[in-house]
């Protein structure tokens, strides 16, 4: 591969393993069903590797996404984010195309505007809130969830499929014994919300959960229905920071024109910045803020070795990335060599990354 500019490179014999690692996972836990978020990567190409996995069902965070990916032949989706209403037109053309599509909802009133406006039926889930702060319903907010409840239960286009929340404070955890508490107290809450809603009638419900650091750590999923996990595919240096992973999970990185030399400084600059790279950051314990670890990738750009100790992104600008390193490192690189680098979060420099590299 020849690399000119700052480009997304993917190994995917590693995200294979971590399709299959969390697939082997989950199925320790019986009938907890597998249904992967697929915002990471956003690629029909790695999707073939779930389904090569035996994926079938999938999350998305967008509706632009689902019809992406249902044009790529999936058809069992669930739209992780709360019904946009500007976007109804757009949910009713998916829906046509007789994908088994599931929305989110927090509020009666967004329930009677689906009623309104759907043209066929659709699968809700509320969205509930169990610590994070983000959207949903409070979990403890016992009537307001009982009257979206009522209106799912009324409305003939929807069918109510169950309670879905997204424990996102575990990115702000500081040990794997705290991310493996918020998954406890996640499952309690939502347990709490189903039992509230079986004494009111409401039977058969499922629980949804998903985020990448609690289903990495926790070993089994009792007391829910379905995990979706998205960022593990890829992993990143987040990820190593909360415990979730090992360096060698990583499988994506970003490869990045050495631009400048600065052996005075012990400083390298790259092509690749915040919009790149987004400006996620680790803080690492000196108090450094970390961008991104970098590494030397092979002669073909398809993988690439360990992390160079002593070097990181310490700084970035829209277009430039500053690498701090050491004498010896920098003896080694010459402009126009190719760095990769190990991203803060796989995510937003995969997005940023699919349109520009």
């Amino acid at each position: 591969m020849k690399i000119t500019r700052p480009t997304l490179i993917v190994d995917e014999k590693k995200a294979a393993e971590n399709i299959e690692r969390m697939k082997r996972k989950i199925s320790l836990s019986g009938n907890v069903r597998f249904r992967p978020h697929f915002k990471t990567h956003q690629s029909s190409r790695i999707g073939e590797l779930f389904r090569g996995a035996g994926v079938t069902k999938i999350t998305v965070s967008s509706v632009t996404m689902a019809a992406y990916f249902a044009g790529h032949g999936w058809n069992d989706i669930t739209v992780a984010v709360l019904v946009n209403p500007l976007e109804i037109e757009t949910i009713n053309e998916l829906l046509a195309r007789e994908i088994n599509l599931g929305l989110l909802v927090d509020s009666a009133e967004m329930t009677a505007f689906l009623e309104e406006k759907l043209e066929y039926p659709v699968n809700l889930w509320i969205k509930i809130d169990t610590g994070y702060r983000r959207t949903g319903i409070e979990w403890d907010r016992e009537e307001e969830i009982l009257r979206t409840a009522a209106a799912i239960k009324n409305s003939p286009k929807s069918l109510f499929r169950g309670l879905l929340t997204h424990s996102g404070h575990s990115y702000h955890a500081s040990s794997t014994a705290e991310i493996s508490e918020v998954y406890e107290e996640t499952v309690i809450r939502m347990n709490a919300v189903r039992d509230f809603l079986s004494e009111k009638g409401f039977e058969g419900l499922e629980i949804s959960i998903g985020d990448t650091p609690t289903c990495s750590v926790v070993d089994r999923f009792d007391g829910v229905d379905e995990v979706r996990p998205g960022n593990f595919v890829y992993y990143d240096v987040m990820q190593t920071a909360l415990g979730a992973c090992k360096e060698e999970n990583i499988a994506a990185a970003a490869a990045c024109p050495v631009i400048g030399r600065y052996p005075g400084r012990n400083e390298l600059v790259i092509y690749g910045g915040a919009v790149h790279l987004s400006k996620e950051f680790i803080t690492d314990r000196n108090g450094q803020r970390v961008f991104g670890l970098v590494a030397l990738p092979d002669s073909s750009c398809a993988t690439w070795g360990g992390s160079i100790k002593n070097t990181y992104v310490a700084a970035l600008s829209q277009e430039h990335g500053i690498i701090k390193t050491t004498d010896t490192f920098i003896r080694g690189v010459k402009v126009g060599d190719i760095l990769a680098v190990l991203p803060a979060h796989s995510c937003l420099t995969a997005n940023l990354l699919r349109e520009r590299g």
